[in-house]
């Protein structure tokens, strides 16, 4: 999934650089990702810790982590309803086709996509009784969805003519999990809440960076997901959504340093680039307070949107920075 701050391709560099700090390994640590957003971090620690806590506040992220991080015994079984989900009868458009359609004059998706969500996303509550398969199911329609939207990778606004891969027909595919004997959390709480509820001993923090809040970029994901009607608002048909303080600079100065306080973890790691609502100097300062701080970075190629105008930053590489702090 195309996703604004991925560690996509920064995962296996995080995790080299943590079990470096960690000489002792990490086969009995509790491992948390309290901002896990898509929870690409989280999985690949799954296999290797004794237990992963994985938290976001946006429901779309917590399904997918419930699937991801949540799930965790056998995959076939659940295999077979994607199959049958696939190849349902089309019904009439419901409250995606009419909302996010040609019908609203919102070209998120073709207007059979659309009906296709609609009649995927009805099925999927026959199956809530097992929790296991119905996150399994959602986080399968919610990349399948992701893959033939009509954005420009994000959900802020829709582009006016559908391009090559919005005229694609949705095919709903499987999100396939990691099979591991041991049982994983997932929460949905803010993560200044949690971080007082919860201990561990590797603490990993991928906060928003600046303005953009994940609840309005991201509010259609959340709208499949929950699937309850309401009125879309403007353009753009967004619903009411969270703000997270750490998209204000003075609120999430504030916010971070009484998350680092409250944490009740021994290693810290901070990811956060050079384009952060917070200053590296500042995030130092804070994490120096509370235990033995030290820094390292890497320059690489940033998230991007589709290209020419639909651009979303301006430069092609950043600095990631990742803040150690062992408490």
């Amino acid at each position: 999934m195309n996703y604004i701050g991925s560690k996509l391709k920064l995962s296996r560099w995080i995790k080299e650089q943590i079990s470096k700090k960690i000489s002792s390994g990490l086969k009995d640590k509790v491992f948390c990702d309290i901002f896990a957003g898509t929870g690409v971090v989280a999985r690949v620690f799954k296999k290797d810790v004794k237990l992963v806590i994985s938290n976001d506040i946006e429901y779309y992220a917590y399904v997918l982590n419930r699937n991801y991080i949540g799930n965790h015994d056998k995959l076939k079984e659940k295999l077979k309803v994607i199959t049958y989900l696939d190849n349902l009868s089309q019904k009439k458009g419901g409250f995606i086709y009419k909302n996010y359609c040609s019908p609203a004059n919102r070209l998120y998706f073709s207007d059979e996509n659309g009906k296709k969500i609609d009649t995927i996303r009805s099925e999927i509550e026959n199956y809530k009784k097992d929790e296991d398969l119905y996150y399994f199911l959602l986080a399968s329609l919610l990349e399948s969805c992701d893959r033939v939207a009509n954005t420009a990778s994000v959900y802020g606004a829709f582009l006016k003519k559908l391009k090559k891969t919005a005229q694609r027909k949705l095919v709903l595919k499987p999100a396939i999990y990691e099979e591991v004997e041991n049982k994983h959390l997932v929460f949905q709480k803010d993560a200044n809440e949690l971080i007082r509820e919860i201990n561990g001993d590797i603490l990993y923090l991928d906060p928003p960076y600046n303005h953009r809040q994940y609840g309005a970029n991201y509010h259609l994901l959340n709208t499949i997901a929950k699937y309850q009607e309401f009125k879309p608002k403007g353009k753009s048909g967004v619903g009411e959504y969270y703000r997270s303080n750490y998209c204000k600079l003075h609120e999430a100065k504030r916010s971070f340093e009484n998350l680092i306080r409250d944490a009740n973890f021994k290693y810290i790691f901070l990811s956060y680039n050079d384009e952060g609502v917070l200053e590296r100097e500042t995030i130092g300062q804070i994490m120096s307070k509370y235990g033995t701080y030290s820094l390292i970075k890497r320059r690489y190629k940033r998230f991007k949107a589709d290209k020419d105008k639909n651009r979303i930053f301006k430069r092609d590489e950043i600095y990631e920075y990742l803040h150690i702090l062992e408490k």
